[in-house]
């Protein structure tokens, strides 16, 4: 038996997918979600084989809520949005379907599934939600925080640092740690807002108070938190760019 889990903050679309497994005695529904706080608690507590998964939904979209795993299970997309669809099949996700969704369209989907062993499609995944594909910039990072899940708004982030296969997100309240790579959340963030101005460091615009000559070519950016950060020739050049200086 292959346990599925569907996540759509639409009851409808949950009713349609429900009624076409119906045919599909081998695949049993162990839960329904109505957002992403609910289906990563739910993923967790099942490991489901695949998911449907929408992607704009409230409080936390299915991107985000994707971040959050350590091995994501096999993910068919469903959404009315389709400037998803393209960058989704670059990185080999099952399938993505565009709603309203035909029965002809998801017997496809499911048929793709599953004639792929999980093994091939988790790494995929994972790339998916490693390198950001969604359109647009986030206004916002999500982390697990002691089991919980936390959203930190741009606003609140004073600057962030590499450390490892980690980086850390600092804010008034301490510092955050997120599995990601600090090249991946560059790209997620707002480049007028966000600048790395070092291989280890990326701080928001607005918290920047004055930059300081240090050694050779490199300086130092003295943030409103009172941190102090490194800048390199490539990070000043980045600097200077925006604010044109």
């Amino acid at each position: 038996m292959h346990k599925v889990i569907l996540i759509d903050d639409e009851p409808l679309a949950r009713q349609l997918l429900k009624a076409f497994l119906q045919s599909y005695p081998e695949i049993e529904i162990v839960a329904e979600c109505g957002d992403g706080f609910e289906g990563f608690k739910a993923i967790q507590e099942h490991e489901p084989h695949l998911v449907f998964l929408d992607v704009q939904m409230p409080r936390v979209n299915g991107f985000e809520m994707l971040e959050l795993l350590e091995a994501p299970p096999a993910v068919i997309f469903t959404t009315a949005f389709d400037e998803y669809a393209m960058k989704a099949f670059e990185a080999h996700a099952v399938d993505y379907l565009l709603k309203p969704i035909s029965r002809e369209r998801f017997d496809k989907a499911i048929s793709k599934w599953q004639q792929q062993a999980p093994a091939e499609t988790k790494p995929h995944l994972a790339e998916l939600v490693q390198e950001k594909v969604y359109e647009g910039y986030q206004h916002r990072i999500v982390v697990k925080d002691n089991g919980l899940i936390r959203i930190i708004p741009e606003q609140d982030i004073q600057y962030i640092e590499a450390s490892d296969d980690y980086v850390k997100i600092f804010t008034k309240e301490g510092y955050y740690l997120k599995k990601a790579t600090l090249g991946s959340i560059e790209r997620s963030l707002d480049p007028q807002q966000f600048v790395r101005v070092h291989r280890s460091f990326i701080i928001p615009v607005a918290q920047l108070v004055r930059i300081e000559p240090y050694e050779k070519e490199s300086h130092i950016a003295l943030l409103q938190c009172g941190a102090k950060v490194s800048v390199s020739k490539s990070g000043m050049a980045r600097l200077k760019e925006l604010l044109g200086w």
